[in-house]
């Protein structure tokens, strides 16, 4: 004779999608549950070029430890990798090579901003810095800072992991993200 199941109904579970859940299943809707581990296994490619890539190698390390959030697995080749993070400044000569490092990135992919430089140009404001990376690829997350500490970019990650996390599957198809994507000349 089998044994009645018991469950410790004072544990909650975190980041599980809404749903219906009885005893040995859950039914919920099928774009939640990609979302739920599309935001907890992001494949960072850090395209640090300044003092805001050194901030970035802190929050990797032990003290801070990125790996918590699902993204410790960091690429260095854009056609394994869904999340771009842009730390530093960025010549006007770099752009092309940014937006091809972008569209070499697979769908769907997602765009960090991290530091003034990359957001804005920073303190740069000459003839050879892009002012911001929203010039030339599409921006979904600005992390604040000169250089921002750790703690920033854990909150870019978290803010990433909720877009992420919300996004409907079929936004990609959208002729809202098509006419975005159309404003920066990517087809």
């Amino acid at each position: 004779m089998a044994r009645p199941v018991q469950y410790n109904n004072k544990v909650k579970f975190e980041g599980i999608p809404e749903g219906y859940m009885g005893e040995g299943f859950m039914a919920t809707r099928f774009d939640k549950l990609v979302g739920m581990a599309r935001k907890n296994s992001l494949w960072p490619l850090p395209f640090a070029t300044s003092c805001c890539g050194i901030e970035f190698m802190a929050t990797m390390a032990s003290h801070y430890d990125i790996a918590r959030f699902g993204s410790e697995r960091v690429g260095f080749s854009p056609r394994q990798c869904d999340l771009l993070m842009v730390m530093g400044t960025i010549a006007k000569k770099m752009g092309p090579v940014l937006r091809q490092v972008y569209l070499q990135m697979a769908e769907p992919r997602w765009v960090m901003a991290v530091g003034a430089c990359a957001s804005s140009g920073g303190i740069f404001d000459s003839y050879s810095v892009l002012q911001g990376i929203d010039q030339v690829i599409p921006v979904d997350v600005y992390v604040p800072g000169c250089a921002p500490r750790p703690e920033a970019i854990l909150d870019g990650i978290l803010k990433i992991q909720d877009l992420v996390g919300n996004e409907s599957l079929r936004r990609r198809h959208s002729d809202r993200y098509k006419d975005l994507l159309a404003g920066y000349g990517i087809q």
